[in-house]
C-alpha cells in the first residue's frame, strides 16, 4: 500500500520571521513527495492562504486551511478549520487577537477561542504544558481538539510526546503525527536560523537555544514519517482521518457586494439608467447624437445583465462626496473606457469622442467585477474619503488593502549584517554598494561586489552575507498597507478575511494583498492619493485667495505657450513627464495637441521599451520612416498612432479585426499575456490568431509581425484611458507652471514628497524661471510655503527641518496674537525647546527680528538658559561667535531646510570647474554631436531600469540646470563605488546632441570635492 501521510502543521514565510519558505514552494515540496493533502497555516492570520489555496490546487494537492493563535495562559493553538462556520469563526478570531494586542502582536484568551470553536479543531501540540493542553481540551472538549506528537530526531520530544499520548488517552482524543514544518527543504534552514536571530533580535552566535536544534523541520517523504511512527501508526491514521474532516475549501468564500440603497418602487438599475442620461445631458448636450446614445445603452444593458449597477452606484457616490466637500477626484484607468462612468462623472474623458474601447473595461465573457480608480488629493483629504467608506460600510464592513513588504537589497544588508556580527562600518559600506536598483547582473561575483566596497573579499563572513541576502530576497518581512485598495462587503467582512488595525489610526487592513483580493474574488475600490491632484488643488486655492479663480475642468484648450515648454522639455515637477526619460522624448516628440500628449504618457512605458516600439514611432512622427500598417484592415486600428501599436485597447482591437476575436476574448488574450498564464492556453490564443490572419489573407511576415507584436507588448501595455486620464494632468499642471510659476512651486513644496525631484531642484527650477524665493521666517511664514507676489514665494516653517508641524503652528498662532519682539520672545511664546529653536537659527528664520543666524543662536541659547515667561529677559550681550562666510550660509541652508535659495553650492566651485574644462549644464545642448565633454555637479538622480539591460542614467544640476550621462553596464561596473556615493560628481565623454536632446557617454569619473555632507540625497529610481 502507498504510504499515506498529511501535514497538519506548516507554516510559510508569511508566518513573518517564523517560517522560511514561501507557500508556493510548500505546495509544490509536498505534491512532488506524494502529499495527498496538507495544512498551511500562519501565526497570527491567514497571510498566505490565497497563494497557498492557488499553488496547492495548481499542484493537485487538497490545502487546508489553518492557522496558529497565541492564547494567554496556554500558548499556541493550531487551530484547523472543517466546514464554512470554521473559516468564519476563525477570521473573526484572528481579528479579534490583533484588535486586542499591541500592533504586532496578536493574543486571545481561552474564552474567545471557545466563543469561536464551532468548525475549528485546535492541536495541542505548542501548548506550553501537559496542564495547559488539558484546560484546552476541558474548555472546547475532546470533539474539538487533537493531540499531536513530533519526532525530530530530539530525545527530549519523546518526554513531550508521551503527555500527549496520555492525554489523548485520557479524554478519547485523536492523536495526530505533525512535523511542525518551518520550510520546505533541509537547505533553507540557515535562511530559517537568520530571521530567528532578526525575530528576536540576537546575533547568530548568541541565540543558542533559540535556533532549532537540527534542520528536521522541514517537509520529509511520507515513507520517512511512517518509518519514525512506527510504534504510533495510529498517529499517522489520526492525521489522515483529521485531514478528511477538514473539507473546507477557499473556492467559493462567502462574499457579497454591498447593495446601493434606493427608494421603494425603484431598482438599482433604473436609478443607474436616470443618472447616467442625467450626467450624459450635461457632459453631451440635450440632444444625445446617435453613436453616443447607442453606446450608453449598450453599457447599461450589459451592466443589467451582469447585476453590477449596485457597484458603479457606489462608485458616483464617492464621486458625489468628493464634489459635495470640495475634493478634487478623477477615475481613471480602464474605466474611463466606459461612457457611463465619463456621464456619472467618474471619469474624465469622453470615450466616444476618442474612440476607447469598453471591453478594455467590462465584457460578458471575463465574468468579473470591472475595475475603477479614483484618484484624489493626498493626505487629509484621501483619508476624509477613506473614512466615509468606514462610516458608510462599517468597521467589520471595510479595510484597506494589505501590502506584503518584502526583503530587497539594502533592508537585507542591514538586518542580516547584524546577524552575523558585522560592524556597523562593514555594514553601511556593503549597504552603499548594494544595488536597490531593479536590474541584476547575471553571474554578479560576490567577492568583486565586496572589494568595490573597500572590504576583504576573502571575508567568509561578507560572502555568507551576500549569499544570504540573495536567499531572503522576497521573503515577506511584514504586512503594512496598499496606497488606496479598499475593500467593502456586504455584511461582515471580517468573515471573508481577517482585519488588523492598521498603523494609521481609525483605519483597518485585511491580510491580504491586492493580487490576493483578485483571486479570492473579492471586490477592490482603488481610492488613490496622488500627490499633484493636492498639488493642483491648493494651487487652485491659491489662485482664487489671490482672486484669479481656476476651474481646472475649463482650462485653455491647446494653449501653444503650454506646448511650447512642453517641446522644450521644460517640465521639471510637471505630473508623468519630468522624468529623464519623458525629457529626453519631448523635444523629439513636439506634442502640439492633446493627443500629443497622451500617447506621450504612454510612449515611456516598459510595453512599447521593450516592444522596441518607441524610435520607430518617433521616427515615423518625424518623418524620416514611411507609415505603415502589417495589413489593410488595421489601419483604422493603428492610424493614432501612425502604425505602431502603443495602447492595451489597440492590442485587442488588433485581435479582433484580424481574428475576429469578440471584445469579451480579447480581453481574456490580453489577461493571459499579462499574468503568464499556462502556455497551453496561450498557445490557443495564437493559433486562433494565426488561422484568422491566415483567412484574411495576412501575409506570413505580417501575421508573425503581429503575433510578435502582442507577444512582446502584452505583458507591460499601458491603457491608452489611463494615459488619457493621466495626460489631463499633465496638461492642467503644466498650464499652472506656464502661468503660475510660483503658485506652482509653492503648491508643490507643501505637498512633499511627490515627483521625480527634491525640493532642492523645484527651487532652483523656480528660479531659474524668475521666482523670487525668499527663506523661512518667524515673522512672515506660514507653515506651509505662501505665494507673496506674481513671482515671489515664502518657504514655510515645515521646511525646517526638524522643526515639526505642531511648533510651526504655536509660531504662526502665537504672532497672530501680537507681533514678536524678538528671538527670546519667539522662544518663549511658541514653546520652543532648544533643538527646534537652534534648527531656525540655523536656517535664518530670525532674521527679520535683526538677527543674523550666529548671533540668533547665541540669543536662543541665552533665553532658553533663563527660565520661564515669567522670567527676567536676558541681557542684551552682542553674541561672541564668528559670523558664517557665504559658504557657511550655503552649507546651512541645506542642513536646516534641505536647499538653498542662495547661489547653487555648485556656482561656488565654478572657478575649479573652468579649470577642469567643464561645461556648465545650461550650455550643453548648444555644443555639437559628437564631442568630448565635461559635465559636473550634484547628483539628483541615478537610474538603473530593467528594460535598459544594466545601462545607468545619471543627471547631474549645477547652478545653470540639468545634464544627463548614460552609462554602459561595464563601465559602471568598473566605476561602482564611485558612482554610487559620490554626491558631487564630474562625468566625461562623447556627447551625443541630437533632436534637441543632450546626453553625455559616461567615459572617465571623477568625485568632486566640496562640503557635500548635507546636501539632499539623490533620488534614484528603478
Amino acid at each position: 500500500m502507498a504510504p499515506r501521510y498529511v501535514e497538519l502543521r506548516a507554516r510559510s514565510a508569511f508566518s513573518f520571521l517564523r517560517g522560511a519558505s514561501q507557500p508556493e514552494d510548500l505546495a509544490s515540496r509536498a505534491a512532488e513527495l506524494g502529499y495527498p493533502a496538507m495544512a498551511c497555516g500562519d501565526h497570527g492570520g491567514l497571510y498566505g492562504a490565497p497563494r497557498f489555496h492557488a499553488a496547492a490546487k495548481e499542484a493537485g494537492l487538497r490545502p487546508i486551511v489553518a492557522a496558529d493563535v497565541d492564547v494567554s495562559g496556554v500558548g499556541s493553538l493550531r487551530l484547523l478549520v472543517e466546514d464554512a462556520a470554521g473559516y468564519r469563526n476563525l477570521c473573526r478570531l484572528l481579528t479579534t487577537s490583533h484588535a486586542t494586542s499591541v500592533k504586532g502582536t496578536h493574543l486571545v484568551s481561552l474564552g474567545d477561542v471557545a466563543e469561536h470553536a464551532g468548525g475549528l479543531v485546535a492541536l495541542l501540540g505548542a501548548c506550553r504544558d501537559a496542564k495547559a493542553a488539558e484546560l484546552v481540551v476541558r474548555t472546547l472538549g475532546a470533539e474539538r481538539t487533537a493531540s499531536e506528537v513530533q519526532r525530530h530526531l530530539d530525545p527530549a520530544d519523546e518526554r513531550r510526546n508521551r503527555a500527549m499520548i496520555d492525554l489523548a488517552e485520557r479524554h478519547g482524543l485523536p492523536l495526530v503525527a505533525t512535523g511542525d514544518v518551518r520550510h520546505a527543504t533541509v537547505r533553507e534552514r540557515r535562511v530559517m536560523d537568520v530571521l530567528t536571530c532578526i525575530r528576536e533580535g540576537v546575533p547568530l552566535h548568541m541565540a543558542g537555544t533559540l535556533l532549532a536544534h537540527n534542520a528536521d523541520r522541514h517537509l520529509h517523504p511520507p515513507e520517512e514519517v511512517e518509518r519514525r511512527f512506527a510504534d504510533l501508526p495510529h498517529a499517522i491514521d489520526g492525521a489522515v482521518a483529521l485531514a478528511e474532516r477538514c473539507a473546507f475549501t477557499m473556492d467559493s468564500l462567502p462574499y457579497e457586494f454591498p447593495d446601493y440603497p434606493v427608494e421603494a418602487g425603484e431598482t438599482q438599475q433604473s436609478l443607474l439608467v436616470q443618472l447616467t442620461f442625467e450626467g450624459a445631458r450635461r457632459r453631451y448636450g440635450q440632444r444625445l447624437e446617435g453613436r453616443v446614445r447607442a453606446q450608453l445603452e449598450h453599457e447599461l444593458a450589459l451592466i443589467g445583465k451582469l447585476k453590477l449597477a449596485g457597484y458603479f452606484l457606489i462608485v458616483w457616490d464617492l464621486v458625489r462626496f468628493c464634489r459635495e466637500n470640495g475634493i478634487l477626484t478623477q477615475g481613471r484607468g480602464s474605466a474611463a473606457n466606459s461612457a457611463v462612468c465619463y456621464s456619472l462623472g467618474i471619469t474624465a474623458v469622453d470615450p466616444v469622442g476618442m474612440g476607447l474601447l469598453f471591453e478594455r473595461f467590462l465584457s460578458e465573457e471575463r465574468g468579473e467585477w470591472p475595475d475603477i480608480d479614483l484618484d484624489l488629493p493626498s493626505g487629509d483629504r484621501r483619508e476624509k474619503v477613506i473614512q466615509y467608506v468606514y462610516e458608510r460600510y462599517g468597521r467589520s464592513g471595510a479595510a484597506m488593502c494589505a501590502e506584503v513588504i518584502t526583503y530587497r537589497g539594502r533592508s537585507a544588508v542591514r538586518e542580516v549584517g547584524k546577524v552575523l556580527a558585522l560592524s556597523a562600518d562593514q555594514i553601511d559600506r556593503m549597504a552603499r554598494h548594494i544595488s536597490h536598483f531593479e536590474y541584476v547582473e547575471k553571474d554578479d561575483d560576490p567577492g568583486a561586489r565586496i572589494a568595490q566596497a573597500g572590504l576583504r573579499p576573502d571575508d567568509e563572513r561578507l560572502r555568507l552575507l551576500v549569499e544570504l541576502c540573495g536567499e531572503l530576497r522576497s521573503l515577506p518581512r511584514h504586512l503594512s498597507q496598499h496606497s488606496g485598495g479598499m475593500i467593502i462587503a456586504k455584511g461582515r467582512l471580517d468573515e471573508i478575511v481577517p482585519l488588523e488595525p492598521a498603523a494609521m489610526a481609525d483605519r483597518t487592513v485585511l491580510q491580504w494583498d491586492k493580487d490576493d483580493v483578485e483571486a479570492m474574488k473579492l471586490i477592490k475600490i482603488d481610492l488613490l492619493g496622488l500627490g499633484m491632484m493636492a498639488a493642483l488643488e491648493d494651487a487652485v486655492a491659491i489662485l482664487e485667495s489671490r482672486g484669479t479663480p481656476c476651474d481646472l475642468s475649463q482650462l485653455p484648450a491647446d494653449d501653444p505657450a503650454v506646448y511650447d515648454a512642453a517641446c522644450a522639455a521644460d517640465t521639471v515637477g510637471v505630473f508623468q513627464i519630468e522624468s529623464r526619460a519623458q525629457m529626453a522624448t519631448l523635444p523629439r516628440m513636439q506634442p502640439r495637441r492633446f493627443y500629443d500628449l497622451v500617447v506621450e504618457v504612454g510612449l515611456i512605458r516598459p510595453g512599447p521599451i521593450v516592444g522596441k516600439m518607441v524610435n520607430p514611432y518617433l521616427a515615423r512622427r518625424a518623418g524620416r520612416q514611411a507609415v505603415v500598417y502589417p495589413h489593410p484592415s488595421l489601419e483604422p486600428v493603428l492610424e493614432r498612432t501612425l502604425g505602431v501599436p502603443l495602447f492595451q485597447e489597440q492590442l485587442m482591437r488588433v485581435a479582433m479585426v484580424a481574428a475576429d476575436f469578440t471584445g469579451g476574448e480579447a480581453q481574456e488574450l490580453r489577461r493571459a499575456m499579462s499574468h503568464k498564464r499556462s502556455t497551453e492556453r496561450m498557445q490557443r490564443f495564437v493559433d486562433r490568431l494565426r488561422d484568422g490572419m491566415d483567412r484574411k489573407g495576412f501575409s506570413p511576415q505580417a501575421r508573425d509581425e503581429v503575433i510578435l507584436g502582442i507577444r512582446s507588448f502584452a505583458e507591460y501595455g499601458f491603457p491608452e484611458s489611463h494615459a488619457a486620464s493621466f495626460a489631463l494632468l499633465v496638461y492642467a499642471s503644466l498650464w499652472i507652471k506656464v502661468h503660475h510659476p510660483a503658485v506652482f512651486l509653492a503648491a508643490l513644496l507643501n505637498n512633499q514628497p511627490m515627483g521625480f525631484y527634491a525640493p532642492a531642484s523645484l527651487v532652483k527650477d523656480a528660479q531659474r524661471h524668475g521666482v523670487h524665493v525668499r527663506t523661512p521666517c518667524v515673522v512672515e511664514s506660514e507653515p506651509n510655503a505662501k505665494v507673496t507676489g506674481d513671482r515671489e514665494v515664502r518657504l514655510g516653517l515645515r521646511s525646517v527641518i526638524g522643526l515639526g508641524e505642531a511648533a510651526a503652528q504655536r509660531i504662526a498662532d502665537a504672532r497672530r496674537e501680537r507681533p514678536f519682539r524678538d528671538v527670546t520672545d519667539v522662544c518663549l511664546r511658541a514653546r520652543l525647546d532648544a533643538r527646534r529653536a537652534e534648527t531656525l537659527a540655523e536656517a535664518g528664520a530670525f532674521a527679520a527680528l535683526g538677527a543674523t543666524r550666529r548671533q540668533a543662536l547665541w540669543e536662543v541659547r541665552s533665553a532658553l538658559a533663563a527660565g520661564g515667561p515669567l522670567a527676567p529677559p536676558p541681557r542684551a550681550e552682542g553674541s561672541p561667535l564668528p559670523e558664517l562666510s557665504s559658504l557657511q550660509r550655503t552649507l546651512a541652508d541645506y542642513a536646516s531646510t534641505g536647499l538653498t535659495v542662495g547661489p547653487h553650492l555648485v556656482s561656488r566651485m565654478r572657478g575649479e570647474l573652468d579649470a577642469l574644462g567643464v561645461t556648465p549644464a545650461g550650455s550643453v545642448l548648444s555644443c555639437r554631436n559628437g564631442s568630448w565633454l565635461r559635465i559636473a555637479g550634484q547628483v539628483i538622480v541615478r537610474q538603473r531600469p530593467g528594460t535598459a539591460h544594466g545601462v545607468v542614467f545619471v543627471t547631474v544640476e549645477d547652478e545653470t540646470g540639468f545634464a544627463n550621462a548614460v552609462i554602459d553596464p561595464e563601465t559602471f561596473q568598473a566605476n561602482r563605488t564611485l558612482l554610487l556615493t559620490s554626491p558631487l560628481l564630474l562625468v566625461e565623454g562623447p556627447l551625443q546632441n541630437l533632436e534637441g536632446v543632450a546626453t553625455v557617454r559616461g567615459r572617465a569619473f571623477r568625485t568632486l570635492h566640496g562640503p557635500s555632507e548635507d546636501l539632499p540625497a539623490s533620488r534614484d529610481f528603478h
